[in-house]
């Protein structure tokens, strides 16, 4: 799991645990017979902490001296908009320790949600303190998050380390570049979220923005540019990969299920054009306008994408509810060679992960239903 973390760089979360939370589902897919109590034990042992990269993220605390650092304005004025609230807030954390938004008594500021509603000031200043640096994520309780001073969550040598703010973006920036393995120059959605303008902003004075930045890396070697035949622009690979193209490994003959959130799936452009593959999350897409589902995963057959599955797991009966499978044109599993038996295996492999026993088809799934059955094992 440590491994993942050093190749991806960071994983990160999200709290929605319809099919498995994100970061499990991304280590799920990548480390053999994954435990979801794994990440939490390397996370009790401070051994992974959470800070902003790409959202909100998991990071090995080794590296967390290189994210610190933030471009945005909103945390520190959040806390001067809340100034009583977040002095309070800080004073009772300073002599109980760990506490949640929970426990205190809930209070109305300037901030707004998304949709503009009022929310809990006290929740607001407890984040804006997470991001500036001043406070940690001592643990989680469901969804429920109970913060502490930050000196007490890391070790202080970890903490004493400074890495200025231009070094702590440049390395966040190359981390995109790791975790995904072939971005382009233009960002995707929110591939390059966090990072600031792509050329220099009168609100970031002495900042140069992504570009420069990216160029940077080029000019030091960390990323070498490459073509990739029938994909429009320039693709950019660590320096240390490149000898993959040359003598790329051959695929594992094994099936994974791949989050929303998963750095394989982040360019969507890039699916389309390489592997020929449309995929949208259509969590915010309205129901009767959906092509798919909700909280729909990839399905990666060794260096393909074949098709698309909804789980749902259902934790109070112990059992995973297959709503559906979208199958790519052309794909048909029994007659590739492996494809069936690697996705019993994967099947075997979710039903440990979710906790449950049984998994459950739907009438119109019969096929699929007599050609993958699966149990899990103990």
């Amino acid at each position: 799991m440590l491994e993942v973390f050093r190749k991806l760089g960071s994983v990160q979360f999200d709290p929605l645990a319809i099919a498995g939370r994100t970061h499990d589902l991304v280590l799920h897919a990548r480390v053999a017979d994954y435990d979801v109590g794994w990440c939490d034990l390397l996370y009790e042992r401070r051994e992974i902490f959470e800070a902003y990269n790409k959202g909100l993220s998991l990071v090995p605390t080794s590296e967390f001296p290189w994210f610190r650092g933030i471009l945005s304005h909103n945390p520190a004025r959040t806390l001067a908009d809340n100034a009583a609230v977040a002095e309070r807030v800080l004073e009772r954390i300073r002599a109980e320790g760990a506490l949640s938004a929970l426990d205190f008594e809930r209070a109305h500021g300037t901030t707004t949600d998304w949709f503009g509603l009022p929310t809990n000031a006290v929740r607001a200043v407890l984040e804006a303190y997470a991001v500036t640096g001043v406070l940690g994520l001592a643990r989680r309780d469901g969804n429920r998050r109970y913060y502490d001073l930050l000196e007490r969550l890391l070790p202080a040598d970890v903490l004493e380390h400074d890495v200025p703010l231009h070094e702590q973006l440049r390395h966040k920036l190359l981390s995109r570049y790791r975790a995904h393995g072939l971005l382009g120059v233009g960002g995707a959605a929110d591939v390059f979220g966090g990072l600031g303008p792509a050329k220099p902003d009168e609100r970031w004075p002495g900042y140069r923005g992504r570009h420069a930045l990216r160029d940077e890396l080029v000019e030091r070697g960390d990323l070498v540019p490459v073509d990739v035949e029938g994909v429009r622009g320039k693709r950019l690979v660590l320096r240390e990969e490149t000898a993959l193209l040359d003598a790329p490994p051959e695929p594992p003959p094994s099936v994974a299920f791949l989050p929303p959130f998963d750095p394989m799936v982040w360019d969507r452009a890039l699916l389309g054009s390489l592997f020929d593959f449309d995929y949208v999350w259509e969590l915010f897409v309205p129901p009767a306008k959906r092509r798919w589902g909700w909280y729909v995963l990839p399905i990666l057959f060794r260096d393909r994408f074949v098709g698309r599955i909804e789980p749902r797991i259902d934790r109070a009966n112990a059992r995973v509810e297959v709503l559906d499978v979208w199958w790519e044109e052309g794909f048909a599993p029994r007659k590739i060679d492996g494809f069936v038996e690697a996705m019993r295996d994967a099947l075997g492999a979710y039903l440990r992960f979710a906790g449950a026993s049984r998994l459950e088809w739907p009438a119109h799934l019969g096929t699929e239903k007599r050609l993958f059955v699966t149990r899990a094992r103990p």
